[in-house]
């Protein structure tokens, strides 16, 4: 397998089709053909199809598309390591921070690296684990801030634990059940929930589910938290999250808490990267702000 190789294989699943990957490479559509079919005799299996639907992968093409991606990544990351040593211009770093984060530890963080690294280039994406863990899988972020159930991670991620924090539910102003005094009367309620797997939502399902209390209606699934939130303001539905977060005044506006609620068990925020794949040191050092500052809202609220 050679580099362009992967490059071609990789630019036809984001373009969707060989024309546009051939466009991105700046290659004309035989030569990236060519690749990819020296791509397929070295392998010795099929990895596209070509249908009316457009050009689709075969489950051999899917698994190295995933290898693909991080290798390409990798080797990004290398070359980083190496600005870094040059003094840093040019660094990319990719992290995905948790919505809570956002609300709190990120703007002194950033203020920091930028005041360090004025030259990297640094992109945040939404911490919520159906965005993160993929893109930790593949390669294209370097490491998130996030709650999560270290036993509901892919084998693949690994887990620093970080602060322990206070988690509940919230509601808009007024809601009925906002007087609850037992987690049994919340169960004909109707929630908005992110269920992804080791997610914060999943964690209250399984709590409940230790007590005998089972969501007696299908909750709204949901991997927004923007959308999440605007459900929770302007319907009956009712949310989950980090207590900080709906303290927040920008983000909690319009939401109330259960107070009278028995308490949720912390929840643990921490780091997640790909297992035995080392930060470049502009990803370690923005991780290492990270911690720095999360580790003054253990407990916190």
């Amino acid at each position: 397998m050679k580099d362009h190789q992967l490059k071609a294989l990789v630019q036809v699943a984001e373009q969707g089709s060989i024309r546009g990957a051939a466009r991105a490479l700046h290659l004309s559509q035989s030569a990236l053909t060519k690749a990819l079919r020296e791509l397929e005799a070295d392998l010795g299996a099929e990895l596209l199809v070509r249908s009316y639907k457009g050009v689709e992968f075969t489950p051999a093409g899917q698994a190295l598309l995933m290898r693909a991606r991080l290798a390409l990544s990798t080797l990004d990351k290398a070359r980083d390591e190496i600005r870094w040593l040059r003094g840093g211009a040019g660094i990319q770093v990719t992290a995905g921070v948790t919505p809570a984060i956002a609300a709190t530890a990120l703007p002194r963080v950033l203020n920091e690296f930028e005041r360090e690294q004025p030259d990297a280039s640094l992109t945040l994406v939404e911490g919520m684990l159906t965005n993160v863990l993929p893109g930790l899988m593949e390669g294209r972020i370097d490491f998130a801030i996030a709650a999560a159930e270290p036993e509901g991670l892919p084998y693949e991620i690994a887990f620093e634990p970080l602060a322990r924090i206070r988690a509940e539910p919230a509601a808009r102003q007024g809601h009925p059940l906002l007087t609850a005094s037992s987690w049994s009367q919340m169960a004909e309620a109707r929630w908005v929930l992110n269920l992804a797997s080791g997610s914060l939502a999943q964690q209250l399902v399984a709590w409940l589910g230790q007590q005998n209390i089972t969501l007696l209606r299908q909750p709204v699934r949901c991997d927004s938290p923007t959308l999440m939130t605007e459900l929770m303001r302007r319907t009956d539905l009712i949310g989950f999250g980090p207590r900080i977060l709906f303290q927040d005044s920008m983000f909690g506006q319009g939401l109330a808490r259960f107070d009278a609620l028995p308490t949720f068990p912390l929840i643990t925020l921490g780091l997640l990267k790909l297992k035995g794949v080392p930060l470049h040191p502009g990803a370690q050092r923005l991780a290492t702000l990270f911690m720095r500052h999360i580790a003054a809202l253990s407990h916190q609220g």
